[in-house]
């Protein structure tokens, strides 16, 4: 794996950990408070397919990088 590629799987590792760490403290903080506003299911599943897509995009990209990096670097 190249750097560039390592580089990538780095952010996105960073990225999903921040976001599970999210998601883990909203449960807490639900558990605590019950009575809290929650959002809504709605904008749950909007968030999780931006992540999800920006995951897929970001992977997609360290791949296409990896895999003609030797052709790119005669540019």
């Amino acid at each position: 794996m190249n750097h560039t590629a390592a580089r990538t799987r780095a952010h996105i590792n960073r990225a999903i950990l921040r976001l599970t760490t999210r998601v883990q403290e909203g449960l807490e903080e639900a558990a605590r408070r019950p009575d809290r506003g929650d959002i809504s299911t709605t904008t749950v599943i909007i968030w999780v397919a931006a992540v999800t897509g920006a995951v897929l995009i970001a992977g997609t990209i360290a791949v296409v990088i990896s895999k003609y990096n030797g052709k790119l670097n005669g540019l």
